[in-house]
Order: structure tokens, then C-alpha cells, then sequence
């Protein structure tokens, strides 16, 4: 017998040695892949230009001519006859480069003649047209895509509310004059919040509908819709045809899945439907975002690894199908190799089905097909081919995957699984990994290294917990996903089964969530990177080092230990260890402006892991990392200045993981959206809402504040006011008046003419050492000078946080009366409206402020005062 059958290990490393990968097709795939790139955003001319000059140069390729002087140079030192030398099979040299030159070509033309086609659509007939010129019609569409919610998000003082979009295709169009077309145009529809939202979140794909809609153009040239219905109402949709019998059938089975996992944990409950079919309406945005920090969104949508660990149950895992001892449950089913694959072949068909014949749907089959072939063959780098060609007739049938981020981390994905994780697997075993241990971390490394500077690319960030996140997580994705789809073919059949697998399932979907949320929660998680191509370019650059140099450490050697300490300590970031590193967050801060970008979050120091946060900033990610670098564990108050969506948005970051005593707010809710989801989000981590009244005084251990604005109006500061006005320690306040919000009730606020901001609450305070701070929140010129008449005697101050991110709206007057020291702006990089003014930073260094922002400075801290006040720029 042979040695390689006895020694297993011998065995399994004599089925990777498979030569060299053929990569012939891979430059015709990547050809059509960047002709389609292109194509999809030029004019129709252009498109036509590249494709007839594709084709001539392939025709004249292949002419023998063109192809002996083409190909049939020598390299010096040799005579012609090393071009005419024949190959292996018999074909000259020359020959093959022509034709191989002359393949490149020939599919550019094809995918630029592809995206040309498609694109043309989009151009024509009376949907573009009706789009350009912003016109109401009433439209029949057919919807294409499961409807879907965009996710929140912060537009000036704004939050743009969340609507349901779903992809169609216009059918017949009527313009307001009574002229009817028909026609075929892909559009998106848009539809704003409404009493019909549950309605339209609940239609399936083919169903028609009948709409009334103002029409726009694309906001991108290489938008694959003729047009943007933004539909008019706000009522539930106009159904005039159902949905196709296989359309309800998926429709069916994926509700039942959501109906089987009502019962589990919130994250349980939300991220199995995705784990399994990709349907991700219950993932809110936090759940979302500690996946996107963790780089584990592939587990949130459909992927060609859902469908592999099924088909690895089936099968058996990689190398075992062409051996006599086969894996899987096909040979303990009777079941013959024919029937093995097209059982796998049905399993891929009911995939489709179940999730949808969308493109992300396609892509993730094919790629899902090639794990297939590598379980039944065990030749994964041979596999490079099929890859290729899949990439091929994927990027020919839908041209507009050719621009789709998830498509290239998927190609990405899929070919370093099949090129780079074997070899890699191997080293690891050579250095004494364990088999099992030394798959999975190869895996996770090879997708890690070639997927990292693509997503660099787009985000601008680079995951240091992807790769420990991912190997965690791997331990709960296959029986997460094979009790998810035992749950998804119970419930067809009987509810009960279903659920009692679903709650099987809900262990490991559980787990994943977990591994997730702990790896977001890391300090050290994300590492800020340059965006854009340079900084995808300069990161696989650092990567390749990276893997040149790991490939001479020592077996075992310290180098190796010390790397994944620094790592370690890197990613954790302990406070006294960060503070000795980076000098931040600066010993003994008193205060601190965090870097949130177009809006507000400030932080007081109120002792040991205690603060007072001032606002919230626009986003909850950026103001959660900055209370995690100053080692904010415990907020007594915190204080929302007014409702814009930039102070509040952020506020379920401040909440995350931390106690938080009460949220003191103006009395003034508008806009009444934003004050809802203050209200909301209290309610739900059961923390206290008060309202803020001038004259109330507040002290926390050393640190001391006068809340001077907003003005009460005249006769209103009765009943429950009394409380506020009288001031004293807020950790021994009336638990009535504090925790019952009863401090300011009813109380209405004398806002001026800028509304929502002249009804910011303004507050004097006075920290350890004597140091003082006036925070005006977004007050306009009208509210500073009430506040300056209602105040006189109001001094001059160490540290301003300059009203309305530095706006050219200030007052004179009180500048010149409070002559900070420091004056402090916080506001985004290059945003839109010019914060801060030139003016305003000139009148502030002429009253001898000295003046940081942080779009330039990063996070500011502020440490001492009197003589010894500085201000200590964070960077980033």
C-alpha cells in the first residue's frame, strides 16, 4: 500500500499538489469584468467606439500575419525558431500569445458590447424622458427586489427619515395629459414614511402595482435604473396583479422562518433570517454596525457560504467525493456520485428560488457551485478556471455587477479560498498548527489579506479583530445555518418543529451577534486608514510585506509572540498604556470636545470613570470610541442641548454599555421627529427624561454648573419649575422632581428667530481648579444677546465652545464679555456651509482666544487652569 494511503497527513497533502493554477481564462474574465466597468458609465458612442476597435485588433490578431509578427519576436540570445517552436500539443508559440492577445480583446468587446445593451435601455423610450424633466405620472410597475429600509442618517441639523425603497420595472406609463406608453425601464422606487409602510414592506417580487410618482434622474450615470420614482401618498400600495406561485411560495417559506423565530433574543431573532436567506428588515443599524466593524457583513446577506455548508453536509468535506470512504450524509443516504450532484445541483436551484434570483443571489450560487466542484474534486487550485469562467458569464449577463462592491469582495473572497488558503494551510501545518485550526485560520487570512485594501478603498478603515472575529464566528455558522434551513423546511410543515429548531438555531445566531458586538466594543477595533485607490493600494502594499516578512520569522520564535502582544495591546488599548503611547486622552483632562464631524459632543470630567456628557454628535459610533479613549464608564447626566438630529443622533452610542443617570433636554421639541427618538430610545434603555429650566444648579462631585439659557416665558415657571430654579446637588435631588421628570414640566421655552437653536440650553460651569467654561450649544445672535441681558454680570471665561460649530452668526457683544481663553469649534471636515467662518475665528483670536476646531485638531482636551490651562489636540 502506498505510504501517502497510510499517513494521513501524507494523504492530504499529496491531494493539494496539483501544479501550477491554469490561469488562462482569468485575463478574458478580468477583460470583460473592466470593459463592463467602464461601459456602464460612458455615452452609447463611446461604448460603441471601444467595441469596434476590440474587435478589429482581435480579428487582425488572428490573422496569421498579424499573429506570427505579433507574437513570433524572440527574446535576444535566441533565433527565430524559439518563436515557432511548437508547445506541447503541437501549437506554435506565436500562435498561442495572438490568440491569447486576441481572447483579451474579443471578451472586452463583449462585455463593453454587453453593458452598451443594457445601458441603452435605460436611455430610451419615455421613462428617461419623463425623469428629466422632474414629471408626476401615473405608472404600472412590476416589483423585482424584496422592498427594504435605507438606513437612518444625519443631513445638517436634519434627520432624514426612512423610507422604503424596492427595485420595478415600469410596465406602462400615462403622462398628466393622458398619453399612455408602453414600455420596459428599470427603476427604484422610493417610498417616504406613511400609514402604508407595513404594507409595502410586505410585497413580494412580480407583484404589479399601480403608482403615482414624481420621476427623477439617476443621482449616478452608472445607476442601473431609467429612473427614481419618489411615490406620492404615503398610503399603502395600489396592488393590480399578485405576485407569480413561486414568488408566494419563497415568500411563504421565508415568512415562516421570520414567524418560527419570533420566540428568540432580539439579535437571534434578527440575524438567523439573514444567516439563512438574506433577509436582513429585522437588523437594526448598532447590530449592523458592530458586523461592519468585525468584517463580518458577509454573514448578514447571502453568501456562496451559506450555501456550501450545506452542500458540505451533503457531501462531505473538501477531497473526500472521489474516495471510497465518503463523507457526508449522500453515502449514508445510498445515494451514487450522479446523485449526489444533482442533489447539490437541486440544493443550488432551491437556494436561488428561496432567496431570490437576484444578481447578489446569482453570485453568491455560482461562487457557491465553485465550493461544490472543490468538495467533489478535492483540486481547488484547478478550480481557478471555473471561477474565472463563472466571473465570465456573470459579469455578460449583468453588467452592473461589474461595478458591485460585494461582487468584487466575493471574486476576491472565493479565489483566495481556492489559491492562497491552501498553500497557506499548509505552512501552518508544517510549523505544528493543528489540521482543523490551521483550514480555518488560512481561510481567514487569505480572504483578510486580499479583501482588506478593497474594503479600504470604500470605508477608509481597516478591521485589526476581522480575523479572530471571523475564526469565533466560524464556530457557529454551520449549525447556525443547518438547524436555520431545518427551521426554514419545518415551518412549511409544522410550526412547532420549527420553532423548537429555531431556538436550536438561536445558540450559535446568538454567538455570532456576540462575537460581533465584543469585537466592535474593542477600543482598538477599527484602525483609520486613507480612503480612495492610493490607500487600497498602499495597504495591499503593507500586506505584501507583511506576508514576505511572516514567511521568515522563526518557527517558534519571540518575534512571533511579540508581534500578537503588540497586536493585542493595540486592538484593547488600555488607558494608562494608550495615555503613555499617544499622550491621549492627557492626564487629569477636565474637559473634552470629541471628534464627531458636523455636530456636538462634549464631555465633562466628574471623577474616577464618571462624566457629563454635553450632546451627542450625529452619529453613535464616533461619540461611543470617543467616551471608550477617556475611559467613560458612568454618565450621571446627559444633556441634549436642542433636538437637531447633529447633537442627538449619536445618542445610542452614549448609552452603549454605559449607566446613565438622566437626559436632561431643552423644552423646546422640534423638530418633533428628532425629540420622538430621544424619547423612544430613553424609554427603552429606561433612562429618565427631564427638562433643563435657567437659573437650576447643578454639582457632581468637583464639577459645578448654572444652566443660563433657555429663558423661561413670562408666567410659566410655576408647578414643577420651582424645582429646577432651586438648584443644589444632583445625586441628592428629590427623587420626584429629578427621576420623575417633573423638574421643568410643561415649561415653554422664549426661542428666538432661530428656533430650535435659540432654545439650546446654555450652560456656565466651573470645574476642578477654578476652571470655567461657558457651552452656548447651537445658540444664533438673537438668543446670545437675551442671554447676555439676562446674564450682565456674566464674566470672563477660560474655555468657549463657540455656538453653531463656529457659524458666522455670533454676537459681538458677547464675545467681548466673556474673552475666552480658549474658544473651541466643533465641526466636520470639508462640510458644506463654511464652519467655522473666517470671521467669527478672526473676532475670537482678537479678543487673545486661542482657537482649535476639530475638522483640523481632532479631539481636543483641556487639562489644568490659571496659568497652567492647556488645551491638548487627540489628532484623527
Amino acid at each position: 500500500m502506498d505510504e501517502a494511503a497510510v499517513d494521513g497527513r501524507g494523504a492530504r497533502a499529496s491531494s493539494w499538489e496539483e501544479g501550477p493554477a491554469d490561469l488562462r481564462l482569468v485575463p478574458l474574465a478580468v477583460a470583460a469584468w473592466v470593459a463592463a466597468a467602464v461601459a456602464v458609465g460612458v455615452s452609447g458612442w463611446w461604448t460603441v467606439a471601444g467595441v469596434v476597435v476590440c474587435l478589429v485588433g482581435g480579428a487582425v490578431l488572428l490573422t496569421p500575419a498579424a499573429a506570427r509578427r505579433f507574437g513570433g519576436t524572440a527574446r535576444p540570445g535566441e533565433g527565430s525558431a524559439a518563436a515557432d517552436a511548437p508547445t506541447g500539443r503541437g501549437t506554435p508559440a506565436w500562435r498561442l500569445r495572438a490568440t491569447a492577445f486576441a481572447g483579451v480583446l474579443l471578451c472586452a468587446a463583449a462585455g463593453a458590447a454587453s453593458a452598451g445593451l443594457h445601458t441603452a435601455d435605460l436611455r430610451r423610450g419615455p421613462v428617461p424622458a419623463l425623469a428629466r424633466e422632474y414629471a408626476r405620472a401615473q405608472l404600472e410597475v412590476t416589483v423585482t427586489s424584496d422592498p427594504r429600509l435605507t438606513r437612518p442618517r444625519v443631513r445638517g441639523s436634519e434627520s432624514v427619515p426612512v423610507s422604503v425603497v424596492l427595485d420595478g420595472e415600469v410596465t406602462r406609463a400615462e403622462r398628466s395629459d393622458g398619453t399612455v406608453h408602453r414600455t420596459r425601464a428599470p427603476v427604484l422606487l422610493i417610498v417616504p414614511p406613511g400609514e402604508g409602510r407595513a404594507e409595502w414592506l410586505r410585497l413580494l417580487p412580480s407583484t404589479r402595482l399601480s403608482v403615482g410618482a414624481r420621476l427623477a434622474p439617476p443621482s449616478r450615470p452608472g445607476d442601473p435604473f431609467a429612473a427614481v420614482l419618489k411615490v406620492g401618498g404615503g398610503g399603502p400600495p395600489r396592488i393590480i396583479g399578485p405576485p407569480s406561485a413561486l414568488q408566494r411560495t419563497a415568500g411563504e417559506l421565508r415568512a415562516g422562518l421570520r414567524r418560527a423565530t419570533d420566540g428568540l433574543d432580539p439579535d437571534a431573532r434578527a440575524l438567523l433570517p439573514g444567516l439563512v436567506v438574506g433577509d436582513t428588515s429585522r437588523i437594526g443599524s448598532e447590530l449592523r454596525d458592530a458586523f461592519v466593524a468585525t468584517d463580518l457583513t458577509h454573514l448578514l446577506a447571502v453568501s456562496g457560504s451559506n450555501l456550501a455548508v450545506v452542500l458540505i453536509l451533503l457531501v462531505g468535506r473538501p477531497g473526500r467525493a472521489h474516495q471510497v470512504e465518503r463523507g457526508g450524509l449522500a453515502p449514508r443516504l445510498g445515494m451514487s456520485l450522479r446523485g449526489t450532484a444533482v442533489a447539490g445541483g437541486a440544493l443550488t436551484l432551491a437556494f436561488v428560488v428561496v432567496c431570490r434570483p437576484e444578481p447578489s443571489v446569482l453570485r453568491a450560487a455560482a461562487c457557491g457551485f465553485i465550493v461544490l466542484l472543490a468538495i467533489g474534486t478535492g483540486r481547488r487550485r484547478s478550480l481557478i478556471p471555473a471561477l474565472a469562467a463563472a466571473v465570465l458569464l456573470l459579469v455578460l449577463y449583468d453588467p452592473w455587477l461589474a461595478r458591485s462592491y460585494g461582487f468584487l469582495l466575493s471574486v476576491l473572497a472565493t479565489g483566495a479560498l481556492l489559491a492562497v488558503a491552501p498553500r497557506w494551510s499548509e505552512a501552518l501545518r508544517r510549523r505544528g498548527v493543528p489540521d482543523r485550526l490551521a483550514e480555518a485560520l488560512a481561510a481567514s487570512l487569505a480572504a483578510q489579506a486580499v479583501c482588506a485594501p478593497v474594503v479600504v478603498v470604500f470605508a477608509g478603515r481597516v478591521s485589526l479583530v476581522a480575523i479572530p472575529a471571523n475564526l469565533f464566528a466560524e464556530l457557529a455558522v454551520a449549525p447556525a445555518t443547518v438547524f436555520g434551513f431545518a427551521t426554514l423546511a419545518a415551518a412549511a410543515v409544522w410550526m412547532p418543529a420549527a420553532e423548537g429548531l429555531a431556538w436550536v438555531a438561536g445558540w450559535p445566531a446568538g454567538w455570532i451577534a456576540r462575537v460581533a458586538r465584543t469585537g466592535a466594543a474593542l477600543p482598538g477595533a477599527e484602525l483609520s486608514w486613507p480612503g480612495g485607490w492610493w490607500g487600497g493600494f498602499a495597504l495591499a502594499l503593507v500586506t505584501a510585506v507583511v506576508v514576505v516578512a511572516a514567511r521568515r520569522l522563526p518557527r517558534r520564535g519571540p518575534v512571533a509572540g511579540l508581534l500578537v502582544v503588540l497586536l493585542l495591546l493595540v486592538v484593547v488599548r488600555p488607558v494608562p498604556l494608550t495615555r503613555w503611547a499617544t499622550g491621549w486622552p492627557p492626564r487629569g483632562w477636565v474637559f473634552a470636545m470629541c471628534q464627531v464631524g458636523q455636530g456636538d459632543a462634549t464631555v465633562l470630567a466628574a471623577g474616577g470613570d464618571a462624566a457629563v456628557v454635553v450632546d451627542a454628535g450625529p452619529d453613535p459610533v464616533p461619540v461611543d470610541r470617543c467616551l471608550r479613549e477617556l475611559g467613560v464608564r458612568r454618565v450621571p447626566l446627559l444633556v441634549l442641548t436642542h433636538f437637531h438630529a447633529d447633537h442627538v443622533a449619536g445618542l445610542p452610542g452614549v448609552l452603549r454599555g454605559r449607566s446613565v443617570g438622566a437626559i436632561q433636554t431643552t423644552g423646546l421639541e422640534e423638530p418633533p421627529a428628532q425629540a420622538a427618538f430621544v424619547r423612544r430610545t430613553a424609554a427603552a434603555a429606561g433612562v429618565p427624561l427631564i427638562r433643563a429650566g435657567a437659573g437650576e444648579r447643578r454639582r457632581i462631585g468637583g464639577l459645578e454648573w448654572t444652566v443660563l439659557w433657555p429663558a423661561a416665558a413670562s408666567g410659566a415657571a410655576g408647578g414643577g419649575a420651582g424645582g429646577a430654579a432651586r438648584g443644589g446637588s444632583f445625586e441628592g435631588e428629590d427623587e420626584d422632581e429629578v427621576v420623575g421628570g417633573r423638574v421643568a414640566g410643561g415649561r415653554r421655552v422664549a426661542a428666538g428667530s432661530g428656533g430650535a437653536n435659540d432654545a439650546s440650553v446654555a450652560m456656565l460651569v466651573r470645574a476642578a481648579g477654578g476652571l470655567t467654561l461657558l457651552l452656548l450649544g447651537d445658540l444664533e445672535p438673537p438668543a446670545q444677546r437675551g442671554l447676555l441681558r439676562a446674564h450682565p454680570g456674566l464674566a470672563p471665561v477660560d474655555v468657549l465652545k463657540v455656538a453653531h460649530h463656529g457659524s458666522a452668526h455670533q454676537d459681538p457683544g458677547l464675545i467681548r464679555a466673556v474673552r475666552p481663553r480658549l474658544a473651541l469649534v466643533s465641526t466636520g471636515r470639508d462640510n458644506p456651509y463654511g464652519h467655522p467662518s473666517p470671521r467669527t475665528v478672526e473676532a475670537l483670536r482678537a479678543g487673545g482666544a486661542r482657537v482649535l476646531r476639530t475638522d483640523r485638531d481632532g479631539a481636543i482636551a483641556v487639562v489644568g487652569a490659571g496659568p497652567g490651562l492647556m488645551a491638548v489636540p487627540g489628532g484623527g
